[in-house]
């Protein structure tokens, strides 16, 4: 190793926080950001793109500057991308678009589904029920209750035993 190298290490985040999230600063910008709820692999190129940071440089090595900018980018992600863009459009209570990251995510997720159990609309009483939701087939697949239909493996079972009596 040379000594370029190791000042390199040395000057690495391991771990950079938004808003609740530790991302994993030794990969790349775009993966780090990835690994975050609420941000996919394209809005995290879209944010690179914002920032006018490579994607490909390591997370934990970008400026301070640099990384606040991510941070606000994060934050005002719905203010600069087209609404069909945002992942929580138009919303119940207040009408506005919202992109959601982290846990409040999964928090406005889970009031929405609560908001439809509620009110006893379709979705609400398949998510009540355990059944699917959107539309797929039921038929043969999302079993939860055992076996239906023939047994196969106890029907050999029940031959080998009698076979060995």
């Amino acid at each position: 190793m040379s000594s370029e190298d190791t000042a390199d290490e040395e000057d690495i985040r391991y771990f950079v926080r938004i808003g609740q999230t530790d991302l994993d600063g030794t990969e790349s910008a775009e993966r780090a950001l990835s690994e975050m709820n609420g941000i996919g692999r394209r809005t995290a190129r879209i944010i690179c793109q914002e920032v006018g940071i490579d994607r490909t440089a390591t997370f934990g090595q970008l400026d301070d500057e640099q990384i606040d900018a991510v941070i606000e980018q994060v934050e005002g992600y719905a203010d600069t991308v087209p609404e069909w863009l945002s992942n929580h459009r138009r919303s119940y209570f207040g009408g506005e678009t919202s992109h959601e990251t982290g846990n409040d995510l999964e928090m406005t997720i889970r009031q929405d589904v609560n908001r439809m159990k509620m009110i006893d609309s379709y979705k609400g009483v398949r998510h009540k029920r355990g059944q699917k939701v959107r539309g797929q087939r039921t038929k043969s697949t999302g079993r939860t209750e055992g076996t239906i239909g023939v047994n196969v493996e106890a029907i050999k079972e029940e031959e080998e035993e009698g076979e060995a009596e």
